[in-house]
């Protein structure tokens, strides 16, 4: 799809398309069997990106390492990756990457196969990149993995932009750096804020984290974040960073969130509804507007995955996640006035019950215990029965996370607050289900009439 109308100003002529992680032959996961997930991943990310820099008339595409995912992602990523320079270089547009810790072998090798694509700081060494146009002069510098794991700092080493003694020179300089910023012990060129901070660049357009920062003309140090979403752990907008320059300093950043598909929330609230079916009704109307603020925002994305929430007071709440359950309607729910497929990729049922919990606490059954627990979440944090509840509760998630099966995965250590929220959370979906099964018993089963 052609790119949106140029959101920059006219001053300068020196335009920058940073590009966080990309990951090339990368699939991004959780997704309907009726969805392409090849064309939905970096690759059409790539291809995005560099209609974006043509259409904006970039002076270079600058990219944060992590170009590739794996090693044996060459064939794919060399087809996908050289087309797209092939395109910028006919454009004029220069090509520069610096390697991480995913294509420490594959991207060398990648840009001996492209004589246009430049690897800058092959070997662990740093060098720079000059660009110019219209009398504006632009130096980039960029430092790339030797190998893998690198336990030391880029910024140590006495031939980088924070040693001592060390002259950029003339103009505005970059820094393009694929490092783990503020994670002492990290393997993967762990650097910290203040030597960033302490280096004699005038910004660090940085990758390996994938979630992006609040970047701005004001603000040009920072993680780009991935182009393309992988899963539904990288919501929101993804896609490359745009930096118009001029007289000496960035006059404009902006963030194109290009990416072919989201990840998104979806919040619908299920108050006042009379029965499950204007659940549905209910989900369509949030659909639509969320469709109308893509289509304004100027980059449409081919898919969107919901996590979906059902939220406010409502009887119906786990009716409704029922109602959505069978596949044709999680796989395909809505296609918006642009194309754009909309698929639910998870449910949460967070409504609360229309009851009061004090009413349901005085009933002699197991809806009136679990109301009477709710409401003890509610006292003081020192009252006895609370403290009881909820350190049993961060015992048993602290056991569960202990579980050999969950140790790949990196989570927070639960705490107090946590097993409160648990709580919190799954009492009410349970309670909202048992005041279902209630009223689904009532419906079968009504009280005979009388004779009279």
């Amino acid at each position: 799809m052609p790119p949106p109308p140029d959101i920059l100003t006219r001053e300068g002529r020196v335009r920058i398309l940073a590009v966080g992680d990309l990951h090339l032959g990368r699939r991004p996961s959780r997704l309907p069997e009726s969805i392409d997930a090849a064309g939905l991943g970096p690759g059409e990310a790539w291809r995005r990106t560099v209609d974006a820099a043509i259409g904006h008339r970039a002076t270079a595409v600058l990219l944060a390492g992590d170009v590739v995912d794996r090693e044996r992602d060459f064939f794919e990523a060399y087809r996908e990756l050289a087309a797209g320079v092939r395109r910028l270089v006919d454009a004029g547009i220069k090509v520069a990457a610096v390697a991480g810790n995913h294509d420490v072998q594959v991207l060398p090798r990648l840009a001996d196969e492209l004589p246009d694509f430049t690897l800058l700081g092959r070997g662990g060494r740093w060098q720079s990149l000059p660009l110019e146009a219209d009398g504006q002069r632009v130096t980039v510098w960029g430092w790339s993995f030797p190998q893998s794991r690198v336990t030391g700092s880029p910024l140590a080493a006495p031939d980088s932009p924070a040693a001592a003694g060390f002259d950029p020179g003339p103009g505005l300089h970059l820094g393009l750096l694929h490092c783990d910023r503020d994670q002492a012990g990290s393997p993967y060129a762990p650097v910290t804020s203040a030597e960033l901070a302490a280096a004699r660049l005038d910004g660090w357009l940085l990758g390996h984290i994938h979630k992006p920062d609040p970047l701005g003309a004001d603000n040009l140090s920072g993680y780009l974040g991935s182009v393309s979403a992988a899963h539904p752990g990288e919501s929101g907008a993804r896609g490359p960073w745009l930096l118009q320059i001029g007289r000496g300093s960035v006059r404009a950043m902006k963030h194109l969130a290009l990416a072919p598909l989201r990840y998104l929330p979806l919040e619908v609230d299920l108050s006042g509804i009379d029965g499950v079916e204007q659940s549905r009704s209910r989900v369509l109307a949030a659909l639509r507007g969320l469709d109308g603020e893509l289509a304004a925002s100027g980059w449409v994305p081919q898919a969107v995955a919901l996590r979906l929430r059902f939220g406010g007071r409502s009887r119906f709440g786990h009716q409704a996640l029922e109602a959505l359950s069978p596949p044709e309607d999680r796989d395909h729910v809505f296609t918006g006035g642009a194309g754009t497929r909309y698929f639910i990729e998870h449910l949460v049922v967070d409504t609360l019950p229309e009851a009061d919990l004090p009413a349901l606490a005085r009933r002699a059954d197991p809806v009136g215990v679990l109301a009477g627990r709710l409401l003890c979440l509610d006292r003081a944090a020192d009252d006895a029965e609370r403290q009881a509840l909820v350190r049993g509760a961060l015992q048993r998630l602290r056991d569960r996370q202990a579980e050999r099966a969950w140790q790949g995965l990196q989570r927070p250590v639960p705490d107090e607050a946590m097993a409160e929220v648990w709580l919190r959370r799954s009492g009410m979906q349970l309670l909202d289900h048992l005041l279902a099964q209630v009223v689904e018993t009532s419906d079968r089963n009504p009280e005979p009439e009388g004779d009279g």
